[in-house]
């Protein structure tokens, strides 16, 4: 492998390697922030009319806030608000988010747009972060193999 090729190789692979675990950890420390810290209620799994808001595997949620909640920003309609979790990536949508069923979350106080699931909702969700963080190891790694390659 040319000199070059390796030595941007290597970089763009530790770069994103990086970034994806930094990304994971900021992601993680999210959300476990928001279920110790946030305010638990029970979502409502919205019915979406377009295509691509079925093909998304986070489903929409609807819940009611305080008027006082959030602040002028919150994206809300009176006091409702809608938003999809954060941290859900199966690749298709588990049946237990059919639209109707109610779902169990905690929502940032300041932020209500920010969800994420409750403890006991999330299924797998800590394989997932694992999986994440384990991806962007090997990139970091794969990338400072061929930096060393190269260096050495």
């Amino acid at each position: 492998m040319d000199t070059t090729t390796a030595t941007v190789g290597g970089l763009v692979l530790a770069l994103f390697g990086g970034v994806l675990l930094l990304w994971c950890a900021a992601e993680v420390r999210l959300r476990h922030r928001v279920r110790r810290q946030g305010v638990a209620v029970v979502a409502t799994v919205m019915a979406e009319d377009d295509v691509h808001g079925q093909l998304d595997s986070a489903p929409l949620l609807s819940f009611s806030v305080p008027p006082a909640v959030g602040g002028a920003g919150a994206c809300r309609i009176g006091g409702l608000v809608l938003t999809r979790p954060r941290g859900h990536t199966p690749l298709r949508r588990p049946e237990r988010f059919a639209p109707g069923a109610p779902v169990r979350i905690c929502y940032d106080p300041e932020r209500p747009s920010r969800v994420v699931l409750a403890a006991g909702e999330i299924g797998r969700g800590f394989v997932v972060d694992l999986l994440w963080s384990a991806l962007g190891v090997a990139c970091l790694a794969a990338g400072a193999g061929l930096l060393t390659a190269v260096g050495g």
